[in-house]
């Protein structure tokens, strides 16, 4: 990231814990009847009344879930907070309040902490969501992002990973594959500048997958879809990891198979061009890759009509005996066991 050299920084050790809190969440406000108290006491006062409460927690780490050698600051405050959305609403809850806690080191200023603030306030501001907490502390590793979200939803509206059913239609949101897409853009143009710190990077031809990897959207708006059609999926799971994991996690939790057809994933044009580019198969990509935060859902074959022909869904599989396994029917139509080969922050280098 090009940083401007005459800025004036100022050090996080003039301000302290506290005022640091302070300053950073000054501009938060709290616009959810349920969200009593928010920052500024020993703990956040919360009155869901009879509704059932969701709650969610993602921890991102620098070095193994982000590079802020091309992730701007506002973005990453941005998608720490989609990340946890999406797991609320792949309840198919309402998202409501959030706490952040922080861990910094101490080559970041409050300029920089500023920036990061500034993407979880968009975050909060364009999906209506009240901030009510966290922590700030030192860090010698560089920096650490814990993000909970909280949610509400009617008990006999909630969705589970464990309701799908035998003949049951699995259904996406969106299209697949952008974000891992998006990374490889990116890494390789990182390497590019480490050669040439001159040479400035062309991304415009690639705007679609690097947007879909440095700032995701949390899909509310499927929710409220789902809603509007009166369609109330059996079971839900968000894409974080790849199709092939969450289809083997709904699998598992509803005890149940699934046939998957390849012809039916959903690809953006850019995804395919750039998987020709960088000599790369779409589908294994569309498998594999996460972090799309899409929504995956199955539907009683009954409510098939209601959504038919909706752009922001595409019917992908259906789900089988449990005995058959989860499988993908090629474009061959061979069947091929599906592998849980998303992203595995474990997994070494």
């Amino acid at each position: 990231m090009l940083e401007d050299k005459n800025k004036e920084r100022t050090s996080l050790e003039k301000l302290g814990e506290f005022e640091l809190i302070d300053h950073l969440t000054q501009h938060f406000t709290l616009n959810h009847p349920s969200s009593l108290k928010g920052v500024g006491d020993d703990a956040a006062v919360l009155d869901f009344q009879h509704k059932k409460t969701v709650l969610s927690t993602d921890l991102l780490v620098e070095g193994v879930h982000f590079d802020l050698s091309y992730m701007p600051l506002k973005h990453l405050g941005y998608k720490s907070v989609m990340v946890n959305l999406s797991d609320i609403y792949a309840m198919n809850a309402k998202a409501t309040q959030i706490t952040v806690s922080l861990a910094v080191s101490n080559r970041f200023p409050l300029e920089a902490l500023e920036e990061l603030y500034a993407g979880i306030h968009l975050a909060c501001k364009t999906y209506n969501v009240d901030m009510i907490g966290g922590d700030t502390t030192s860090s010698k590793t560089g920096m650490l992002i814990s993000v909970t979200a909280l949610g509400e939803a009617e008990e006999d509206k909630i969705t589970y990973r464990s309701g799908a059913k035998e003949n049951d239609l699995l259904v996406v949101s969106g299209d697949l594959g952008g974000a891992y897409m998006g990374l490889q853009v990116l890494e390789r143009e990182k390497e590019v500048f480490k050669v040439n710190p001159n040479n400035q990077p062309d991304l415009e031809p690639y705007s679609y997958i690097v947007e879909r990897q440095l700032k995701p959207e949390a899909r509310k708006d499927i929710v409220e879809l789902l809603e509007k059609l009166e369609v109330t999926p059996t079971s839900m799971i968000d894409i974080s990891d790849g199709l092939s994991s969450e289809i083997l996690h709904l699998c598992k939790n509803s005890e149940v198979g699934c046939a998957l057809y390849e012809n039916k994933i959903p690809l953006d044009p850019t995804v395919i061009s750039t998987c020709e580019e960088f000599k790369m198969d779409g589908t294994m990509i569309a498998l594999s890759g996460g972090e799309d935060y899409e929504l995956l859902f199955t539907i009683d074959q009954a409510d098939f009509p209601k959504i038919k022909g909706n752009p922001n869904l595409t019917v992908i599989g259906h789900m089988t005996d449990k005995s058959g396994g989860a499988n993908l029917v090629t474009r061959a139509e061979t069947l091929i066991p599906l592998k849980a080969q998303g992203w595995n922050s474990f997994q070494s280098e």
